[in-house]
C-alpha cells in the first residue's frame, strides 16, 4: 500500500434498472482520471475498485462500478433510507481509497 486517497464531492443520485436495480452517484471526471490512475493498485477484477464510502452521517463499504469511461458510487438502500435521500436529491459524497 501506498497511501490513501482522500476524495468528495457532490452528486445527484440517479436510479438503474438493469437486471439489478441500483442507485448509484456518479464521480465527477476529474476525480475519475485521478482513480484511473491508481487503479492497477487497488482493483480486484472487472475494473472494481473497494472504497469507504460517507454520505451525508452514514460511513458504509462498497466498491466504485466502472461505466462508460467514469466510476459510480452504489447507494445502498439502508444509506438512502438513514440519509432521507433518494433519486434525484443531491448528496455530498467522501470516499477512501487504500492505494
Amino acid at each position: 500500500m501506498v497511501g490513501r486517497m482522500d476524495l468528495e464531492f457532490d452528486g445527484e443520485i440517479w436510479f438503474w434498472r438493469g437486471p439489478a436495480p441500483w442507485h448509484f452517484v456518479t464521480v465527477p471526471q476529474a476525480h475519475c482520471v485521478e482513480i484511473a490512475a491508481n487503479a492497477d493498485l487497488v482493483t480486484y477484477g472487472w475494473g472494481m475498485i473497494p472504497v469507504a464510502v460517507r454520505v451525508g452521517a452514514t460511513d458504509y463499504t462498497t466498491s466504485l462500478w466502472p461505466k462508460d469511461g467514469a466510476y459510480i458510487v452504489p447507494i445502498k438502500t439502508a444509506v438512502r433510507k438513514a440519509e432521507r435521500v433518494d433519486v434525484g436529491d443531491t448528496v455530498t459524497v467522501r470516499l477512501t481509497l487504500d492505494v
